[in-house]
């Protein structure tokens, strides 16, 4: 799905993504119940099973959004040149929704599950096993490092702070990790 305005700019998939994050971000300031509403609670998940996929659209502060779009933006503009636009949603989507289901089994209770780092880590997984070396920046280091190390140094450090959501980080990149296996297959098999 791409979209051509008279600029040249390509809407695709990705920039979707980005605007719906930013319009629930925004409406979430104005309507702050609007995160009870559309964030994962494991307790009561099954009386509202949507927000298995909109947690993935809640972001809790200025800096939570951003880091996850700009993450969002840089890895899923390069898989989705990679792979496509159908298996890219398939990652983005499988890696938020599987990272939620661990959030809900090994989440203590009450916290609520909120933000797109599952679905983002699963992008960094599926790149990780397609293109490990390539060299990419992590702030803040200053010189580029292979792909692979910069992703999995982000998961052991962003995963551990507290009150951050590690098992919908796991989750994501499992999920990211076989898609990735499974498109380099492919790839290889085509080339």
């Amino acid at each position: 799905m791409r979209y051509r305005n008279y600029s040249g700019f390509h809407v695709n998939s990705v920039w979707i993504i980005i605007a719906v994050n930013i319009a629930i971000y925004l409406a979430t300031l104005a309507a702050p119940v609007l995160r009870v509403f559309l964030g994962l609670q494991p307790a009561s998940f099954l009386s509202s099973p949507w927000t298995i996929v909109t947690n993935m659209f809640v972001h809790g502060n200025f800096w939570h959004i951003i880091f996850n779009m700009l993450s969002l933006y840089f890895l899923g503009t390069y898989l989705l040149r990679l792979v496509g636009e159908g298996k890219f949603l398939l990652t983005y989507f499988g890696g938020g929704i599987l990272g939620n289901i661990l959030f809900i089994f090994l989440w203590p209770p009450p916290l609520p599950g909120i933000g797109a780092s599952g679905a983002v880590y699963s992008l960094g997984g599926a790149l990780m096993m397609m293109r490990p070396t390539l060299k990419v920046y992590l702030f803040p280091i200053p010189v580029p490092i292979p792909l692979w190390v910069a992703i999995i140094v982000s998961f052991l450090i962003i995963s551990f702070l507290p009150g951050v959501a590690w098992q919908a980080h796991l989750g994501g990149l499992v999920f990211g990790l076989v898609a990735g296996y499974f498109f380099r297959r492919k790839e290889r098999r085509y080339s």
